[in-house]
């Protein structure tokens, strides 16, 4: 029985889970947070016990990798006696741009092209290569895979990936659609594909991962024909908190109204925009419905604004699909915004969109949401990306 550890690196914080493959079984999960900051803090979870909570100092990512390694095979919270029953590390990677279309074993020139994409993800794929490195080194011998967000969407054909700026800025420095949240949308397509009773290369899915980072992904048989984010997660949809399309002229006008920098003006795109610089309530929907609810009209305009948006994308994916067998929401509040869905699928019933209300009531669970009669059927199904890795990982090295 192999058991496959999935890393998820941060800048400063470290997401885990270990999987026993065979039967596809969670044994534990874990977050480490403020790595090289004052206060290190590991949140330790095996299935069946009440959570470990274990403070130290972690000045950086081999430190919490390290301090993660010993916790999973401590006597009472871990899983495994010995690290020689880790058979395998799935490590999740942002950006591996043109490089990869699916997961690969992690080699020195995996690494290369990695580091090369450096640019395109500064802000994500430098701690992504630190876990790799840490494991790497803490765990010599056993065998690694790299599983990109970026490959699922590089089915994606020139005319949906390329910007209409100078095309040298594509050869020369890879500016182009990349797309986002990848493995989310290959699992959800791929469970819709079970729940209509299908094989996967038979159906066409519209998959809504909604969360405080959110895309939307055309999907015909299996393969990426569209998706809403772009070079950077920032395109697409309205956000928690960054804006989604926009003008770009915008930028420069903010600029010279405000006296910044065009870094200054895209921290602001980025942390203090969408959903929360329409409200001035919040990056979390919970919190914005609790205001609209209580009158607050700028946090109802917010709600109003991101589902039209998502609307936007769901009638041009319909378009670009010729149709669609199902469109699947996932994600935080993918999953569990009832409200949200509501608002989203109001409107939508010329194209065979159709919501039953009652079965609406549903959070975290998976479910088909639609009326007998619609036939575009609508899915609830929770994301787990640390499956997909697992997946990946265990198919890899096994084979």
């Amino acid at each position: 029985m192999m058991k496959v550890l999935v890393i998820n690196c941060g800048s400063s914080s470290l997401k885990y889970q270990v999987l026993e493959m065979e039967a596809e079984t969670l044994l534990c999960k874990g977050l480490v947070e403020r790595i090289g900051l004052e206060g290190s803090v590991l949140k330790h979870e095996k299935v069946g016990m009440d959570r470990y909570t274990m403070k130290a100092p972690m000045k950086d990512h081999k430190e919490a990798i390290a301090h993660v390694l010993e916790t999973l095979v401590h006597e009472t919270y871990g899983v495994a006696t010995g690290m020689d029953e880790i058979g395998a590390v799935g490590h999740r990677v942002v950006h591996a741009g043109e490089k990869y279309a699916s997961s690969v074993r992690i080699t020195d020139d995996v690494i290369q092209a990695l580091q090369d994409c450096v640019s395109l993800a500064p802000l994500h794929n430098p701690p992504n290569l630190l876990g790799i490195a840490a494991c790497q080194e803490l765990m010599p011998g056993t065998p690694m895979v790299g599983v990109f967000d970026t490959a699922f969407h590089q089915t994606m054909l020139p005319e949906y990936y390329i910007y209409a700026i100078p095309y040298e800025y594509y050869t020369q420095y890879g500016v182009r659609r990349y797309g986002f949240h990848g493995t989310s949308h290959r699992y959800v397509s791929e469970r819709a594909a079970v729940m209509l009773g299908k094989d996967v290369s038979e159906v066409k899915v519209i998959t809504c991962h909604l969360g405080n980072g959110a895309s939307i992904t055309a999907i015909d048989g299996g393969r990426v024909i569209d998706t809403s984010m772009g070079f950077t997660p920032l395109e697409g949809l309205v956000m928690g908190t960054r804006c989604g399309d926009i003008d770009p002229a915008i930028i420069d006008f903010i600029c010279q109204k405000e006296g910044l920098t065009i870094a200054e003006v895209n921290n602001i795109l980025n942390k203090k925009s969408g959903v929360l610089g329409i409200s001035g309530v919040s990056s979390d929907f919970r919190d914005i419905e609790e205001a609209a609810t209580h009158g607050n009209e700028r946090a109802e305009l917010a709600l109003k604004i991101y589902a039209n948006k998502v609307k936007f994308y769901i009638g041009a994916y319909m378009a670009e699909l010729n149709g669609a067998d199902a469109i699947v929401f996932t994600a935080g509040l993918g999953e569990n915004g009832i409200l949200m869905r509501k608002m989203i699928c109001n409107g939508l019933e010329n194209l065979g969109v159709s919501l039953c209300p009652k079965r609406n009531e549903a959070r975290g669970q998976e479910k088909d949401l639609s009326t007998d009669e619609s036939p575009v059927r609508i899915l609830l199904i929770p994301t787990n990306e640390e499956l997909m890795i697992a997946k990946d990982t265990y198919e890899i090295i096994t084979n």
